[in-house]
């Protein structure tokens, strides 16, 4: 930052991001520093600037902000480098130690520590790579290997401010901002001469940033191959990221060779969960036995006498709404707008199609709808020949459309306000009621135009919201309201004709007329409440906390009703009798996901602070616990007697998974551990974290004992993923920064040798980053994509799950670049979790916010 004498001093003054916290937190920080320098920058100044920045006295306040950003992007470049070389000194220190007898017997020309260099080291130096080692003094410095970068005509003092005077490192050469320490020849293959004389890049480095390049020109750059060092260099936002492949395929190797699609593929077999929180009418029984709903971009048909699900997947993204033809075949799904994963706008639009065949018949309002549908409607009386939509604009336009023509009769602004629920009246095919925020209203289809009458609330205090319509025999319409109150509004008037004053506490959500003339209704205060011709209450039931409020009511087979929640449950039972679930899943982001290693079970944990074991066979629940704070990640231990839990706060607990009775309670940090993962032996458990130290525990009786190891402290960024060796001697992990390091964790050391680590065999393959997967990036990532990786336990496959929801099966390994692979819709929401089964006959998938859990069968 700037000083009052006009000096640049060190980016981490108090109050400045520090080493750890992102690059985006920390150009946010900068920029307000400059806001406020900036408003202190008046023409009368007579502060002084260095002479890369000076100007003209009259210069206006806004050319000087604009400098002062251009040099906050530089000084961001500048915190990047330092990190970079101080992580570098303190790795090489660690090698020192161990190496040092190496140093005499190794020849120049190779790298003699058997370091991984890293390419801010290389940058700067611009030579071969020749042992810095003896350039460290025994006790690091600040200053020692930091750079001073070039720009334009003046040189900023390096980030090391306050020892300006000290020695200058022991290479001198600089490194000008624009360039990046790779590049590709013009024969697109052709290695820098860094690497060529056999530099050891580490992989990752945040110092390789190329600041001063568009990001455009950063994702064209192409993977590089080294045949001499055997490795693939790749690049993720313009950052490379060094693999090195085992010895035996670096003779065969061609970066060019194409990639198989893998031999297996992904059936959808069962979808846990339905949308309860937020969506409305969305759950009926269709004659074939089948309850309809959705959940994500999926609609699920579920057999529950026969325990069978068929899918409708023709949607792109998120479900809002869901309407049944009184043919009770057709059926009409409602989708919100979305992006594909190239970036293209996807248009909300309304599906109709057939729930026999499942064959999509009509797609309506492409280009007409906006932001997404929320309410959908099929006319009874004639013939159900016209659906009403009611969609998201800032308007929520109602229109009328003849389906089958897919022809637009009418359409009208219905309300600034939001819009819950829109219905045609049961004897008249012209008149619709409408609901929602403040208003209840009447339309009437009259020669192409729809003209409304609203409901006058008279003498009845008017609510805050109509929430839901229905109707009675006679045509009476009857709404449900947040001030509790069940209102009857005489046919064809905008009247009141009838109140049932306080039927519920609080809001009512749901009104469903059962076809012996019963109104049953639902509400906030979870009671289930049936009423008679006369509106004179029969009976009242309250549905148990667990499940939460009343958010939908359908009626089901013979006496049964069904009843979606706003904690998505549907539950199935009688007016008189207890509710059994029938679907169930997580209430908020889901990202934990962890497969017994002897079972069908598998184990999935979330924001909620809900942890729950599933039967991958009966696709039941098995136990819930709920977590004092919210959930980020699972391991099973290999014996499958105990599950660890990561927690968001730096907690983590081991529950016996038979009663699920809490075992031990540790906790390591104050960040979310995104990694849970014990050794194949069952000897250590490692623990990731978002404080970038990787937590070691031995463990003893079969997972009931645990005692801190130490921790793995090298990377620059939070740990995302982990993996262990087939023998449980080497830990292998990725971070934020794209490094991929090596651990013994036993005694928590860095491994630098790329001889020692190119051939060890991994048990798992969880890290996106690595030479046997680098091929399931796709073309311009930013490196977050991917969320998910994980390899078969046979071998042969490999799957992710990324930020647009999808699935993708790759053969393994996927070591050529932009690997072909099968992909899979389904989430609505970026996939934050994949894995196989224990015995790889089906695969788990979870979606983030859309709280889905997608079970595939590979065939």
């Amino acid at each position: 930052m700037e000083t009052p004498d006009g000096r640049w001093g060190t980016g981490w003054s108090a109050g400045a991001p520090g080493p750890g916290e992102s690059p985006r937190t920390q150009k946010r920080a900068a920029l307000e520093k400059c806001k406020h320098y900036a408003a202190q920058l008046t023409p009368q100044s007579s502060w002084t600037m260095d002479d890369s920045a000076s100007a003209a006295s009259s210069m206006e306040v806004t050319d000087r902000l604009a400098s002062l950003e251009q040099r906050v992007q530089m000084q961001e470049d500048e915190i990047q480098l330092l990190k970079s070389a101080l992580a570098d000194v303190v790795r090489r220190l660690n090698a020192s130690e161990e190496q040092q007898a190496m140093l005499t017997r190794k020849g120049p020309t190779k790298d003699p520590t058997g370091l991984k260099k890293s390419p801010s080291a290389d940058s700067c130096t611009g030579k071969s790579a020749r042992p810095m080692m003896a350039a460290l003094p025994l006790r690091p410095t600040v200053n020692n290997g930091t750079v001073l970068p070039k720009k334009g005509s003046g040189t900023l003092p390096s980030p090391s401010g306050s020892r300006r005077d000290a020695p200058a490192p022991a290479t001198k050469s600089t490194v000008k901002r624009t360039s990046s320490s790779e590049h590709v020849g013009p024969q697109g293959r052709k290695e820098s001469a860094g690497d060529a004389r056999g530099n050891r890049t580490r992989a990752g480095s945040t110092g390789s940033n190329s600041s001063g390049k568009k990001a455009s020109e950063s994702k064209l750059k192409e993977p590089v191959f080294n045949a001499e060092e055997g490795y693939v260099k790749m690049y993720l936002k313009g950052r490379p990221i060094t693999m090195y492949m085992p010895k035996d395929l670096v003779d065969t190797y061609s970066l060019e060779a194409k990639a198989e699609l893998p031999p297996k593929k992904l059936k959808l077999d069962w979808v846990y969960g339905y949308r309860g929180r937020d969506c409305r009418s969305n759950l009926y029984l269709l004659p074939t036995g089948e309850t309809v709903y959705f959940i994500a971009s999926v609609v699920v048909l579920y057999n529950v006498d026969e325990q069978l699900q068929r899918h409708y997947t023709g949607h792109t993204d998120d479900i809002k709404c869901l309407a049944v033809h009184p043919d009770k075949i057709t059926i009409a799904t409602g989708q919100v707008a979305g992006t594909s994963s190239d970036g293209k706008q996807l248009a909300p639009h309304v599906r109709i199609w057939d729930s026999v065949s499942l064959n999509t018949l009509h797609v309506l309002g492409t280009g007409f709808f906006d932001r997404a549908l929320v309410c959908l409607a099929f006319a009874k009386s004639n013939g159900g020949s016209s659906l009403c939509v009611v969609d998201d604009s800032n308007d929520h336009v109602l229109s009328v459309w003849d389906w089958q023509r897919e022809e637009r009769l009418a359409e009208v602004k219905c309300s600034n306000e939001s819009v819950f629920a829109a219905d045609f009246h049961p004897t008249d095919a012209n008149i619709i009621v409408t609901c929602g925020k403040s208003h209840l209203y009447f339309w009437t289809l009259e020669r192409g135009t729809l003209v409304k009458k609203q409901g006058l609330f008279e003498k009845q205090e008017k609510p805050k919201f109509v929430l839901c319509v229905t109707f009675s025999e006679n045509g009476d319409a009857i709404t449900g309201d947040s001030s509790g109150n069940i209102l009857v509004w005489g046919k064809g008037t905008n009247r009141i004709s009838h109140a049932i004053q306080g039927a519920h506490e609080g809001s009512i959500f749901a009104l469903c007329m059962l076809r012996n003339g019963t109104l049953v209704s639902g509400g906030k205060d979870r009671r289930l409440v049936s009423w008679d011709g006369n509106y004179q209450q029969i009976q009242a039931i309250e549905v148990p906390e667990l499940y939460g409020p009343v958010r939908t009511v359908a009626e089901g087979r013979g006496e049964s009703v069904l009843i979606g929640t706003t904690r998505n449950y549907v539950l199935q039972g009688s007016l008189d009798g207890e509710f059994i679930p029938i679907t169930q899943t997580h209430t908020d982001e889901l990202w934990g996901l962890a497969i017994h290693p002897l079972k069908h079970h598998f184990l999935t944990c979330g924001h909620d602070k809900h942890v729950c074991l599933w039967d991958s066979v009966s696709h039941q629940p098995i136990w819930t616990k709920t977590m004092e704070d919210a959930v980020q990640s699972s391991g099973f231990h290999p014996s499958g007697a105990v599950v660890a839990i990561g927690t968001q706060t730096g907690r983590w607990l081991v529950l016996d998974t038979e009663t699920k009775d809490l075992v031990t309670v540790h906790t390591d940090g104050n960040e979310q551990l995104s990694v849970m993962r014990f050794s194949p032996d069952g000897n250590f458990l490692a623990i990731g974290s978002h404080d970038n130290y990787i937590y070691i525990y031995a463990v003893a009786e079969n997972g009931k004992k645990y005692s801190r190891v130490g921790k793995c402290s090298g990377h620059s960024s939070f740990i995302t993923h982990l993996d262990w060796s087939v023998d449980s001697q080497y830990l292998v992990s990725n971070s934020g920064d794209y490094e991929i390091l090596y651990w013994i964790p036993s005694v928590c050391k860095q491994v630098v040798s790329v001889e020692t680590t190119r051939d060890i065999p991994w048990a798992t393959y969880t890290c996106t980053l690595g030479f046997h997967v680098f091929g399931l990036w796709p073309d311009g990532s930013d490196g977050t994509d991917i969320n998910a990786v994980c390899r078969s336990h046979e071998g042969r496959l490999l799957v992710t799950g990324d930020d647009f929801g999808k699935v993708h099966l790759f053969a393994f390994p996927c070591s050529q670049f932009r690997a072909p692979s099968h992909i899979y819709g389904g989430h609505s929401s970026h996939v934050t979790n994949v894995t196989f089964l224990f015995d790889d006959s089906h695969l788990v998938s979870t979606g983030g916010k859309d709280m889905s859990i997608m079970q595939w069968r590979v065939v």
